[in-house]
């Protein structure tokens, strides 16, 4: 079973560590323990979804429930100079746990380039 194999999954459930920023009842928010800024947080769903591709009408009223707790979780963490929103889709795009996730990136003037 995907779910019990996947690591985000397993953070969900408490059974591998994290440091929590945020917790609904649809969104979990953790720091990136390998962070790119000095503000780095993930951001899943609850439900297991392996990537954007895996978005339909049937399950993407959670995707404005994410955008609203990066919202909250930007202002938290006092953004409002700006921040990044990141969702990588699959190896070429560099996605390397296959549960959808949002990177939240600030803290700093962050680089143009996107690639």
């Amino acid at each position: 079973d995907i779910m019990q194999e996947c690591i985000f999954c397993k953070i969900i459930s408490g059974e591998i560590p994290s440091s929590k920023v945020y917790e609904d009842e649809y969104v979990y928010a953790f720091n990136d323990i390998n962070p790119m800024a000095p503000v780095h947080i993930l951001v899943i769903p609850k439900k297991h979804v392996a990537n954007v591709m895996d978005i339909n009408s049937e399950n993407s009223d959670m995707i404005s429930h994410i955008f609203e707790a990066i919202s909250v979780i930007a202002k938290q963490q006092k953004l409002q100079k700006g921040f990044r929103v990141v969702s990588n889709c699959n190896e070429y795009a560099g996605q390397t746990v296959f549960h959808l996730h949002f990177h939240i990136l600030g803290g700093r003037r962050l680089s143009m380039e996107m690639a």
